[in-house]
């Protein structure tokens, strides 16, 4: 297995050519691993009663673990640490798919097919426009932060249209997360690991999914 030298991690500028491509299938093939993880979570969990609340607890101490792990060099741990990650995730979300996969099973496979499509799409333009899409990243967390909020209010008080208003709004932050996050891929030897950008890309196309499958299956009480 190459090191993350070889591969190009942490030389400082944009990787072209081979190395460029065997960063960006390191890359992928972790998310993907991931997303296989995700799966597999959502499947043991399909009937568990525990509380997905404590899933959801474990997944953000694992985002801080293999943070942490990254930044010090310890690479199999903070690759475990997102496997692990995505696992819990799985199982937090396995009611959800559950409740889809048995009521209208078309919706499951709809949210699926788009969020491709849309992490494709956007995931293209991040990777290759020259834009420096890092002076974005400010508004997008205000934005992220604001509509946020308005989830929380939209489950309290009826607000005609919430469910879809709160998608839509979520949608086009997170197609900025995902453009950012495939930037960083492009220019992934200013970095010094691979875990964390696969965990963003991961979690971009994780909350796309929760997203669409939302707006598809008709929000269940945001509406």
């Amino acid at each position: 297995m190459p090191t993350y030298e070889q591969l190009g991690f942490g030389q400082g500028a944009a990787l072209t050519g081979d190395r460029a491509r065997a960063v960006f299938g390191h890359v992928m093939g972790l998310v993907a691993v991931a997303l296989g993880f995700a799966a597999l979570g959502a499947y043991v969990a399909r009937d568990a009663q525990t509380s997905g609340f404590i899933f959801f607890i474990g997944a953000f101490a694992c985002i801080f673990g293999l943070q942490a792990a990254a930044a010090r060099g310890h690479e199999q741990l903070a690759m475990g640490l997102l496997f692990g990650l995505a696992l819990l995730l799985g199982m937090a979300i396995s009611p959800i798919v559950v409740y889809y996969a048995k009521s209208d099973p078309g919706v499951v496979y709809e949210a699926a097919g788009s969020t491709a499509l849309f992490v494709g799409a956007l995931g293209t333009f991040g990777y290759s426009t020259r834009r420096d899409l890092s002076a974005y990243m400010k508004p997008l967390l205000i934005a992220f932060g604001i509509v946020f909020v308005f989830g929380l209010v939209a489950l309290f008080v009826a607000i005609p249209g919430s469910n879809i208003i709160y998608c839509v709004a979520m949608l086009l932050v997170f197609g900025g997360f995902t453009a950012f996050d495939f930037q960083r891929l492009a220019h992934s030897g200013q970095y010094q690991s691979a875990v964390p950008i696969a965990a963003g890309i991961f979690l971009d196309i994780f909350n796309v999914f929760l997203l669409l499958l939302s707006l598809f299956g008709g929000g269940g009480s945001r509406r």
